[in-house]
């Protein structure tokens, strides 16, 4: 990441910090206001790799404990709606609209030895398990962490 990009992503955390942005061009607007020729999809890049998610109508930062390599899963428990079985070695959690990718991050981040890989989308995440058993040491790790 080039110094440039680093201090238009402490921008972007600082601008969403100091009020609420509704929709992605707000905040293209915002930095271009503040002299950063952005586009629709670098900002979208940019809030991917921040971790940024929607909520409620509004981006929402992601707890700062994230960014720690084990993360803090309490705060992230009230996104997640479900979690059920796909096959012996798949594993499914919903989650509220808007907040997979950050569970997702943080699952990642965990480096959790019985997760092979994630995919998340906006309400749902694939967890990948190389084996039936992992899968079922991480289905009871998400179900203590979550309560569901």
């Amino acid at each position: 990441m080039d110094a440039q990009q680093l201090e238009r992503r402490r921008t972007i955390l600082r601008i969403l910090r100091s009020g609420v942005v509704h929709r992605q061009a707000d905040l293209t607007r915002l930095l271009r206001e503040q002299g950063y020729e952005v586009t629709q999809s670098s900002v979208s890049r940019d809030l991917r790799d921040l971790g940024v998610f929607k909520a409620s109508g509004r981006y929402v930062l992601p707890p700062e404990e994230l960014t720690r390599a084990q993360g803090d899963f309490a705060m992230l428990g009230q996104f997640v709606r479900g979690l059920r079985r796909a096959g012996a070695s798949l594993a499914v959690l919903r989650t509220t609209t808007g907040a997979a990718q950050s569970v997702a991050v943080a699952i990642d981040r965990a480096d959790w030895p019985e997760v092979a890989g994630t995919l998340s989308g906006d309400d749902t995440i694939f967890i990948a398990t190389a084996s039936a058993r992992a899968q079922d040491e991480l289905v009871a790790r998400l179900q203590a962490l979550f309560r569901i």
